[in-house]
């Protein structure tokens, strides 16, 4: 009985068969012809491995800028740091580098342009596609590549990076820490042990509570919250005082941060003013709406809601601006009506936690101007209200520089 093909021999044949890859690239034909044409030149497993890499790399032109380059599949893309975010991060890093569960290298790609870096993960596949990826970008000579056991390695000299497997064993994707592999233990010790480093997580995680004395950020990409981090020892910012976290919010592209605490920003409640201000997914997560209110001279339009307002525009990054023009009640022919006399016709529709169909409002609206329009569905002091508005052009941040 022949030996079942690991994705490891996949991958090094398709590797040794790089016409099987320009066919697809260049060939004109239908998917299906194509896969038949190629099936009887080449073996199916490496078509078929073929086509998930060709799809993957497709999938990976906004995260990567070398990504047709690149070698992984779908899960191990989806598992991949974006290199928005590994670049925003290993700017904190420098000399020896441990990457451990580094799976295609999606952080060890920027690590390998900012120090010498030994990764490590126990699935040999996806370590010998790290081993190409640090190839691709050109920091193959700075990037060791490892399959083993990370439990096994000891005590470690240097600083450290872990990705966490939030769905081992193939099982579905789970966003408890105890859940991972490593767990929540193997993490514990690895902070207390370590020199300092990172710990990558799921923005979903459940973080709160948990790594006393550590910094938690959360970092976004064009509003989509990618990624909670948490730093530990030499790499940790400094705790505000009589507190066990330092929390951060960071938006990139921009690259503005905001650091805190969740309890030590007062909460201010007002009416609506001028503008109201949506602010970033990473400033929600992190529970720093009221510390962004502080430092923008707003304040919260309900104790249950994200939603900030201000009589001035925030030069910030951190927050969506829309200035207002009209508050109606929450009904369809109000809303209409100030909408239709506002000249709106393309109208967005946003909320948090007022549930809106906004398809189905977007098209009972039936509106037919020219002018540009925002709906923005909330509660403002415990009534659910509509505020029509402008959306304000994006403003860059007063210093470009992480704000404390």
């Amino acid at each position: 009985m022949s030996r079942p093909i690991s994705d490891w021999d996949r991958w090094l044949g398709l590797r040794a068969r790089p016409e099987i890859l320009d066919v697809l690239e260049n060939s004109g034909d239908r998917e299906l012809g194509l896969q038949d044409r190629l099936r009887k030149r080449f073996d199916a497993d490496l078509v078929r491995t073929a086509f998930q890499l060709r799809d993957a790399r497709a999938r990976a032109t906004s995260r990567f800028g070398r990504a047709g380059d690149m070698w992984f599949d779908r899960v191990g893309l989806e598992q991949a740091t974006g290199e928005a975010v590994a670049s925003h991060k290993a700017k904190r890093f420098q000399g020896v580098i441990w990457d451990l569960c580094c799976g295609v290298g999606g952080d060890a790609m920027s690590l390998g342009q900012v120090g010498e870096v030994v990764c490590v993960d126990r699935d040999p596949a996806k370590a010998l596609c790290c081993r190409w990826n640090a190839e691709a970008v050109g920091v193959g000579d700075r990037v060791a590549v490892v399959a083993g056991d990370i439990r096994r390695l000891g005590r470690l000299q240097g600083l450290v990076h872990i990705d966490p497997d939030q769905r081992p064993d193939g099982a579905k994707r789970s966003h408890r820490i105890e859940d991972s592999e490593p767990g929540r233990e193997f993490l514990e010790d690895l902070v207390a042990d370590s020199e300092g480093g990172a710990i990558k997580l799921s923005p979903a995680a459940n973080f709160l509570g948990k790594f006393p004395g550590c910094e938690i950020e959360l970092v976004s990409v064009g509003r989509e919250c990618k990624q909670a981090i948490v730093w530990f020892g030499g790499l940790g910012g400094t705790l505000p005082r009589g507190h066990a976290h330092l929390f951060r919010a960071t938006s990139l592209p921009s690259g503005e941060s905001l650091e805190g605490h969740p309890l030590a920003s007062p909460f201010r409640m007002d009416t609506l003013g001028d503008y109201l201000f949506d602010p970033d997914p990473a400033v929600v997560r992190s529970g720093l709406v009221d510390r962004l209110a502080e430092q923008c001279g707003a304040w919260r339009l309900d104790d249950r809601e994200e939603y900030l307002s201000g009589n001035s525009l925030a030069e910030t990054t951190l927050a969506q601006a829309f200035r207002v023009v009209e508050v109606t009640a929450n009904k369809l022919r109000p809303i209409r009506e100030a909408a239709r006399s506002l000249g709106f016709g393309p109208v967005e529709i946003k909320c948090r936690h007022v549930p809106v169909d906004a398809d189905m409002m977007r098209r009972k609206l039936k509106l037919d101007g020219d002018r540009p329009g925002v709906v923005i569905v909330a509660k403002l002091n415990g009534r659910t209200r509509a505020v029509l508005a402008h959306r304000v052009a994006g403003l860059p941040s007063t210093t470009g520089q992480p704000n404390g």
